[in-house]
């Protein structure tokens, strides 16, 4: 008998929301120090991480349909 791997949407998002934040943290620090405008940094940073989080969950979500680099796993 074969068992496939398979993520939960739930997984994906938490791995979205983490990651995502990491990604706002450093953004936010660079925009920071090009524009020196809290009004202008965070903008961009709330309307670009949105975008790029659900992007991102499609994006797992697509590749979680993807056997290529899955192993199979037998039991003993």
């Amino acid at each position: 008998m074969m068992k496939s791997f398979t993520e939960h949407i739930q997984r994906s998002l938490v791995k979205a929301i983490t990651f995502r934040t990491v990604i706002l943290i450093s953004d936010g620090m660079l925009i920071f120090a090009i524009t020196h405008r809290y009004d202008v940094t965070l903008s961009v940073m709330f309307f670009s991480n949105i975008a790029s989080t659900v992007l991102y969950v499609i994006h797992e979500r697509l590749w979680n349909k993807i056997s290529w680099g899955k192993e199979k796993r037998y039991p003993r």
